[in-house]
């Protein structure tokens, strides 16, 4: 299915702005080499927003630094005790949290199984920390500056009608919102925080094995055949038996990267032989994920309906241009390291690192004010990227659509391909 036949009124909204293209172009003469023109001075820094207005910013963010989700099973655990999850006060901000529509906020299975693990020191498992809240906080400040301070997009207090909130239902995501709240606004606010979310089943913020069955088989194989790549298992036995643990399937490298970097990110790493190995299960992690995620139907699973909600945010500002309603200005998503990995990866910008804690992918969308045509750009962790299918950082907002069309899918699709049972075996075929 065509990207105009996915979006409906898109087609025809894009005719519309070119029909106002090819008339300014007419006017002023050389349209074409104008925009190259464009993309050229931004690119090269100059008169970067002069001749753009900002109307849209969409921010996926992960969560800030953590407690292990699991402990590694030796003796020499780490502790984490009660104080390190202290909130500065700075970081307080008033919210609420109710589902998709409204209603009270729905159970957590996810948060139910983080309480149900007790760490060394009497901390939670995956719980936000204070170095995590302070992560956010500062997050928040520089959204601040580029949207309140530089920018003047948005207001310098907290208002409803400017900012929709989303978060998984989870505790440490919601609660980095807030930081990051705090931050952006400075702890004011014109009204109340609402932060929504939905049951597990539904969850479109990371990838779903409990909803995609297609997903779930197809990971279980790939991840199957990335143990036997050829010196995976023995560096796994090589870097157990270095951290003096019993050697079983259950502390493979992801567990061991998630302790390590945890402990590296809150001063406990202790000696240089742990942050060595921190680097080699980071590598291993990266070359299974990676092996995992390589084909486009899995990058589809993933985040295709999270990526679908991205455009239709796009879109609906692009209509209101041509039928006036009122938009919001900010779009914030509380993810997760899992999700913005796959998004990397659809953009083709994957830069083989693991997202650290507080990474984040913002989107913005600016109108040309003399041409009317449409840009996305895009920043992760505050840097420009290319998108796979644009020229520049800058690019034409039917080349980024074009980009990531092929990783959308709608609701109706997404059920479609994840309850088909052929799914893993013939993307097996294709790689």
């Amino acid at each position: 299915m065509g990207i105009w036949t996915r979006v409906g009124l898109l087609g025809s909204m894009f005719y519309y702005m070119h029909r106002k293209r090819t008339v300014y172009a007419d006017h002023v003469g050389g349209g074409e080499k104008r925009r190259r023109d464009r993309d050229d001075h931004w690119r090269d820094g100059t008169n970067r927003f002069h001749d753009y207005e900002l109307k849209l910013v969409q921010v996926m963010f992960r969560h800030g630094a953590r407690t292990p989700l699991k402990p590694i099973p030796h003796k020499e655990q780490v502790e984490w005790p009660s104080s390190i999850l202290d909130a500065p006060e700075r970081t307080q901000f008033n919210y609420i949290v109710t589902s998709l529509t409204g209603g009270p906020q729905p159970p957590s299975s996810l948060e139910e199984r983080y309480r149900s693990t007790t760490l060394k020191g009497g901390t939670f498992a995956g719980q936000l920390t204070t170095v995590g809240m302070m992560q956010m906080f500062r997050l928040g400040e520089r959204l601040r500056q580029s949207y309140v301070e530089e920018q003047n997009f948005l207001s310098p207090v907290f208002k409803p009608s400017e900012v929709f909130v989303r978060s998984t239902n989870v505790v440490r995501n919601m609660e980095s919102t807030r930081c990051l709240l705090a931050g952006l606004f400075q702890q004011k606010q014109d009204g109340p925080v609402t932060v929504v979310t939905t049951e597990t089943m539904n969850e479109i913020l990371y990838p779903n094995y409990d909803s995609c069955r297609g997903l779930k088989q197809l990971t279980k194989n790939r991840m199957s055949d990335a143990s036997m790549q050829p010196g995976m298992s023995d560096e796994l036995k090589n870097i157990q038996q270095e951290m003096g643990i019993e050697m079983d399937d259950k502390s493979g490298f992801f567990l061991l990267f998630d302790n390590l970097h945890a402990q590296e990110v809150h001063g406990l790493s202790g000696t240089p032989r742990l942050k060595k190995l921190l680097h080699r299960t980071e590598r291993r992690v990266i070359d299974i994920v990676s092996y995992v995620m390589e084909n486009r139907e899995h990058l589809q699973m993933s985040v295709g309906p999270f990526l679908h909600t991205i455009q239709q945010n796009i879109l609906e500002v692009v209509e209101s241009s041509i039928q006036p309603k009122q938009s919001r200005k900010l779009f914030l998503y509380a993810v997760h390291d899992v999700t913005i990995i796959p998004i990397l990866m659809a953009l083709g910008i994957f830069d083989k690192k693991w997202p650290p804690y507080a990474s984040n992918l913002t989107l913005e969308l600016y109108q040309h004010k003399y041409s009317q045509e449409w840009y996305a750009r895009l920043c992760y962790n505050g840097e420009e990227q290319v998108v796979r299918g644009c020229r520049s950082a800058l690019c034409p907002l039917e080349d980024f659509l074009r980009a990531i069309s092929r990783y959308i899918l709608t609701s109706k699709e997404y059920q479609e391909i994840c309850s088909r049972s052929d799914v893993a075996q013939e993307e097996e075929k294709k790689v």
